[in-house]
């Protein structure tokens, strides 16, 4: 029996930054604003790292380190970033008895380009994870308390319908995180028969106004709209501005410490990870959201998403963060 199953996305992650990078500003970017290197040209690169990633294996090293009995569930290559992962998964403590190689995809893997100081963009190349199925899927394995289920896309995602049937019916606890931009495009029609089965949903404010459809501006109207959909508790990260979850009938809210910034890679799922061991641990939304932000504060200190994540009884150098709880 686990305390918790894991699934989401598994990735390497090649990290790299160079102070030659340029930021030019042109309608063409989405953000208005682009990371760019010279068409035709060389560039040094001042530090490049390599690591494992992805929301399921960063969310399962922290259920680990905090001393849950964890499993990762999901798909990677038979392939080079594919064994570095299994074998960071062992070495973190996490089970990979339901991880499975296959030949058919080769395994996720991103780029992390990194100006320093200023910001990075992502690269990223969609591999086996995503392409995990319902038949993939070793119900008679299935033995746990808890699942938490990161963003997956594809045909990973749509197995998550019968994976929550099956939680629903063996009185399996979900935590999730299950709508990113591809899932959101799909429509909150098609996102509800997840959402009513969910007891810990978290989603970062964009996701949050998408999947509601209310202004990113108006967390309250957002919050009215998240408590009829999710029968248990409702999470949203905002960023530097912190956090704010409502259980149907409070509000909690937190910001952040002041600390530096090394890399951001991660910090949402060290978040959700964490705030989810201490919910189970304590029961106690307060604990859970201070524990969360510990976690999130250290792994922004680190390049990589799992080098900061704390171990059990660890807090960082930071001072816990004020809860403000109010009645809805």
């Amino acid at each position: 029996m686990y305390d918790i199953i894991v699934l989401g996305s598994a990735t390497l992650d090649i990290f790299m930054s160079s102070k030659k990078l340029q930021v030019v500003e042109s309608e063409k970017f989405i953000t208005k604003k682009g990371l760019c290197v010279p068409l035709g040209s060389k560039m040094k690169v001042d530090n490049v790292n390599f690591a494992m990633g992805g929301c399921g294996t960063n969310a399962a090293v922290t259920f680990a380190r905090q001393e849950s009995k964890t499993a990762y569930l999901g798909l990677i290559g038979n392939d080079y970033p594919g064994q570095m992962i299994k074998q960071e998964l062992s070495v973190q403590g996490v089970s990979i008895d339901l991880l499975i190689e296959t030949d058919k995809y080769p395994t996720a893997f991103s780029i992390i380009l990194s100006l320093p100081g200023i910001g990075r963009s992502i690269l990223k190349k969609l591999g086996a994870c995503h392409e995990m199925t319902e038949n993939d899927i070793p119900f008679d394995k299935i033995k746990t308390k808890w699942i938490y289920a990161g963003s997956l896309s594809g045909e990973a995602y749509k197995s998550l319908d019968s994976l929550f049937d099956f939680a629903v019916k063996n009185n399996i606890k979900i935590a999730a995180s299950p709508v990113g931009q591809s899932q959101l495009g799909e429509g909150l029609k098609r996102t509800r028969a997840l959402l009513d089965k969910i007891d810990v949903l978290i989603l970062n404010q964009e996701e949050a106004s998408l999947l509601t459809g209310v202004d990113f501006n108006k967390e309250e109207e957002i919050f009215k709209k998240l408590d009829e959909l999710v029968k248990g508790i409702a999470i949203m990260t905002k960023g530097p501005e912190g956090v704010k979850v409502s259980d149907g009938e409070y509000y909690y809210s937190a910001g952040i410490p002041e600390s530096g910034l090394v890399d951001r890679t991660g910090a949402g799922d060290a978040f959700s990870s964490a705030f989810l061991v201490g919910y189970i641990e304590k029961n106690d939304i307060s604990y859970a959201i201070q524990l969360g932000t510990a976690n999130a504060t250290s792994v922004l200190q680190e390049i990589g998403a799992i080098n900061g994540l704390l171990k059990k009884g660890e807090w960082g150098q930071w001072d816990k963060v004020e809860v403000l709880k109010e009645k809805i």
